[in-house]
């Protein structure tokens, strides 16, 4: 079965002082009335095995008010081996450790991933791009270790191009040493989204046509160097992107922005040929979020030959009955689960007999 998380230890993290959780093989639910931490310990949990959180916390948010410093640890055992995951919050700095080694949060992920799929996932299909694109690269920055430093250098690129367009005359030998660089950068970024997004692309059309009933879904991603941009080699994208900012360098100059690239990219979903933004339903919208996240399971078991670790934060109460009992019949196959919510009444009784509950706020 691979590494499962065993215990969660946490010090002054958060709303805690100390708490101690342990978590089933299978499905653990943590239940309690709304304000009670639950939240807390799946930030926790993300934390320790993907090496963020969702909530893009300052690390003296962390922290329990009062304290100078914060600790989340957690014990994993599997195939013969023990992993030992810790994250200090000291002197507003967090600080990852593996078996006592101290590791780069980007090392953290390569131990065993993560999904977490929240209240705020539900409006993906909704929401603006960055929120899609921001779907992707987390997910890349846990299946890929270079992925996330990759990610970072291109923003840092970005941002001094963007500052160097704001000035009032912009020095164009600059701009074409800065053009290179995020042209670099893009095209490596652009090569390992668009290598992922493949390989999950068929994943979530699967997953949705068995909740939707036959019901066909189609994933484009919508690149804005242009279609031309899909399939190509890193290098070939380099030259394609250098073009391309050459071509919009007035444009850019007026905005003062840089208009292209894929921090600028967007991911479609098309069901049965209509845009399911526009045109879909919220039960459809909310399936098709439901079969990444279930997709996004399936892969990350292909890339690091280990199941991952499954948090759902009080998604149940935003599903219907159908599709909540899809999630329950997915996190049954074999998925460590760690779910939260303040209703036991959402679960079915089978589910409920084969899960560790664990109470919060008695």
């Amino acid at each position: 079965m691979g590494l499962l998380v065993k215990t969660l230890e946490l010090q002054d993290f958060r709303s805690f002082g100390e708490k101690v959780v342990d978590l089933a093989p299978a499905t653990t639910i943590l239940c309690g009335p709304n304000a009670a931490g639950k939240t807390n310990t799946v930030e926790a949990l993300q934390l320790l095995t993907a090496g963020y959180s969702f909530r893009h916390p300052m690390p003296a948010q962390l922290v329990r008010e009062g304290a100078q410093t914060a600790r989340a640890s957690a014990r994993l055992e599997g195939d013969g081996r023990v992993v030992d995951l810790r994250c200090d919050v000291v002197s507003g700095r967090r600080q990852f450790f593996r078996n006592g080694k101290r590791v780069q949060a980007s090392e953290v992920s390569g131990t065993l991933m993560s999904v977490l799929f929240t209240p705020d996932d539900l409006q993906l299909v909704k929401r603006s791009a960055s929120f899609r694109r921001d779907e992707l690269d987390d997910f890349g920055r846990q299946a890929n270790r270079g992925f996330a430093s990759v990610l970072a250098t291109y923003t840092r690129s970005i941002e001094q191009r963007n500052r160097l367009l704001k000035e009032e005359r912009p020095d164009l030998d600059l701009l074409d040493a800065w053009d290179a660089s995020v042209a670099l950068g893009g095209a490596t970024l652009l090569h390992g989204r668009l290598r992922l997004f493949e390989r999950l692309r068929a994943k979530v059309c699967e997953v949705y046509g068995e909740l939707a009933a036959g019901e066909g879904l189609e994933c484009r991603y919508l690149c804005s160097l242009g279609d031309e941009a899909l399939g190509l080699s890193k290098d070939e994208l380099r030259e394609l992107f250098c073009a391309r900012l050459a071509a919009v360098r007035p444009d850019d100059l007026r905005r003062q922005q840089t208009t292209v690239g894929p921090h600028r990219d967007d991911v479609a979903f098309l069901i049965e040929g209509r845009d399911a933004r526009a045109y879909g339903s919220q039960g459809q919208q909310r399936s098709v979020v439901l079969a990444l996240k279930m997709a996004e399971v399936l892969l990350s078991a292909e890339v690091v030959g280990n199941q991952p670790l499954l948090l759902l934060d009080d998604v149940m109460s935003e599903l219907d009955e159908r599709r909540r009992e899809a999630v329950t019949r997915f996190a049954r196959r074999g998925v460590q689960t760690v779910i939260t919510t303040t209703n036991l009444g959402y679960f079915s009784p089978e589910l409920l007999d084969g899960a560790e509950v664990v109470g919060y706020g008695d």
